[in-house]
């Protein structure tokens, strides 16, 4: 499973020059919390480069009102590129956790730039190709795992340490003995495509095997190596 970029930051893959290339091409705009950046559907073609702050990429399923999140995305990272190249609708919805900062480039501006800097396309395309089998594997966890492994393996993922310290959403930190992460139980249900109900209820196993500790919108790692453990299907 991955929620989180697995592969070096688009940004931060560039080089000086280039970084301070791209960056010119377009603005810095924020966005508050809770804010759309674009919405699934909608025929907007530019990208962003996180600046600051965290994103939410999430798409609508089959039951309705139910979204599933399929990625968590930070400082670095490049959002909206798939609709700049192919001109499609937008495939995802993406929605900040917190203030976020972006730089909104125009999409022809970004594919003319790509075009005559071949090694920034390679990047772009690496990264898709990254994300596509992120998005297999989530597919396939969803068929074969149970909502407490499904459940383990976010959180132990969401916990797991940085070069610049944890790659936790929403002003994550660490308080006490454990990592904590800051996000609602609908949330956290989102991440693993399950109900609310069925997080609370493998929270609280969690809690009673003192996996972890939750509080309003916190949920405290207090033994990472049994969560990792539970993540791989080790239920004794």
């Amino acid at each position: 499973m991955g929620l989180l970029g697995e592969d070096l930051a688009f940004a931060h893959a560039l080089t000086t020059q280039e970084a301070e290339s791209v960056m010119a091409l377009g603005f810095p705009k924020r966005y508050p919390a809770d804010a759309h950046l674009v919405s699934e559907g909608d025929r907007s073609h530019h990208v962003m480069v996180v600046s600051e702050g965290w994103v939410t990429v999430s798409v609508a399923t089959d039951r309705g009102a139910t979204r599933l999140i399929v990625g968590l995305r930070g400082p670095g990272e490049l959002l909206g590129e798939m609709s700049a190249l192919d001109r499609h609708p937008r495939s995802a919805t993406l929605r900040a956790l917190g203030e976020v900062e972006a730089q909104v480039i125009d999409g022809d501006v970004f594919r003319r730039f790509l075009a005559v800097n071949p090694r920034v396309g390679g990047l772009v395309m690496r990264q898709l190709a990254v994300r596509l089998r992120s998005a297999d594997r989530e597919r396939s966890a969803l068929a074969s795992l149970t909502v407490l492994q499904r459940l383990a393996g976010r959180l132990a993922e969401l916990s797991r340490p940085g070069e610049a310290g944890p790659y936790l959403p929403e002003g994550a930190a660490t308080e006490g003995p454990g990592v904590v992460i800051h996000l609602a139980q609908d949330e956290l249900a989102a991440t693993v495509g399950a109900t609310r109900e069925a997080v609370a209820k493998a929270l609280r196993l969690l809690r009673e095997q003192g996996i972890v500790r939750t509080g309003n919108r916190v949920v405290e790692i207090l033994d990472p190596r049994l969560l990792s453990l539970l993540a791989e299907g080790h239920s004794d």
